[in-house]
């Protein structure tokens, strides 16, 4: 017989006596002493490794005692053992399993006869994925002023009253202009102005207004410019349609001028008011398919120094002409709510640009 008991395991079962050993033969009595013993150190072992498979989330082993027991075990079939290396693999009769399957589900437990449960994993995110729900504009805030008031013609004398535009007095507001057929200023602007809250509430800003369909009339120029101010606003856009001779067609963004009289001094907005309008440029004409005007300013851009709204604003702040009311494509095109769709999301994406990356095209 082998020196080590455990030499079964690698070698052919071996015939067993089953007769009793003769009286008076010690060779016979050691011999199944021997054979009995390591039966049970074979038993044993197999528990105590079903015990450590069982602690460690393996599959259940399920093993049988031949009735004519050879000193071994017989895996029953569709049971797995992972065994640790090909020696073990061949010990128990079966070969190395697979690798366990990797599953982005949850985990379930493995019955008797069945391959090991699969092990959840989370699934892969490629670098630089934004976060779900990314607000680009969360934690700004944007002040949009719609231009003029519907109501400003029913009371002249109250918009007619002087107040200071920044180094000199001007009326504190005015009527606007119209299209030919009638449609005025003032309802496109607030109709633009609630279209793009829109579109930068769900960029994530916060959105002030000057007014919101809430007055009579108003508000005056100083107060525009105040709210603007007074809300710490990292941009402001007056929203408004150009009354200028039929013939111009196009947009244009106005920018603040160099002002410096008694309390009043643009220089701290000229650069990010620049900014600011050269973004909007930008996206306006991208979403909506329009040029810049060709009857005024250079490449979309006027500087102005007489509108009070600029001059006594402390943060970046621009006026946009989103269009000629006088000329009829303009008209026909401020007229269509799928066009002032377009250019609130212009003006929205003008702003984001801005605030997002200084200055450039919507994205």
């Amino acid at each position: 017989m082998p020196s080590d008991p455990w030499e079964s395991f690698d070698s052919p079962p071996r015939p067993r006596n089953r007769n009793p050993p003769s009286p008076g033969n010690p060779y016979e009595a050691r011999r199944d002493e021997q054979a009995a013993g390591q039966r049970r150190r074979t038993r044993t072992a197999v528990l105590v490794v079903a015990g450590v498979l069982a602690l460690v989330g393996g599959t259940a082993l399920a093993v049988e005692w031949p009735s004519k027991g050879d000193g071994g075990v017989e895996v029953v079939a569709g049971s797995t053992v992972p065994p640790a290396d090909p020696a073990s693999a061949a010990a128990t009769g079966g070969q190395a399993p697979p690798p366990a399957a990797v599953s982005d589900g949850p985990a379930t437990a493995a019955s008797p006869g069945q391959t090991p449960a699969t092990v959840p994993v989370a699934p892969a995110t490629p670098p630089g994925t934004p976060a779900p729900g990314g607000k680009p504009l969360a934690g700004k805030t944007v002040v949009i002023d719609p231009g003029h008031n519907p109501g400003n013609s029913k009371h002249t004398a109250e918009i007619g009253r002087q107040v200071d535009a920044g180094g000199f007095r001007k009326n504190c507001d005015e009527t606007g202009t119209e299209t030919n057929a009638g449609y005025t200023e003032a309802q496109f602007t607030l109709d633009v102005a609630n279209r793009t809250r829109a579109v930068l509430v769900e960029l994530g800003a916060k959105v002030v207004f000057t007014w919101d369909d809430d007055r009579a009339w108003g508000p005056c120029v100083d107060e525009r410019a105040r709210i603007g101010n007074e809300a710490h606003a990292d941009a402001v856009v007056s929203i408004h349609g150009d009354g200028a001779a039929a013939s111009g067609t196009g947009f244009h963004v106005i920018v603040p001028g160099t002002i410096t009289a008694g309390t009043t001094d643009t220089g701290p907005i000229l650069v990010p008011s620049r900014s600011l309008g050269d973004a909007l440029v930008q996206a306006f004409a991208k979403a909506t398919a329009t040029k810049p005007a060709n009857y005024i300013g250079t490449a979309g851009i006027d500087v102005r120094k007489d509108l009070g709204g600029l001059n006594l604003s402390t943060v970046p702040k621009v006026f946009i002409e989103c269009g000629n009311m006088r000329n009829s494509g303009d008209a026909r095109r401020m007229t269509d709510p799928t066009w002032r769709q377009s250019a609130a999301e212009g003006i929205a994406y003008g702003i984001r640009d801005y605030l997002t990356t200084g200055s450039g095209p919507a994205r």
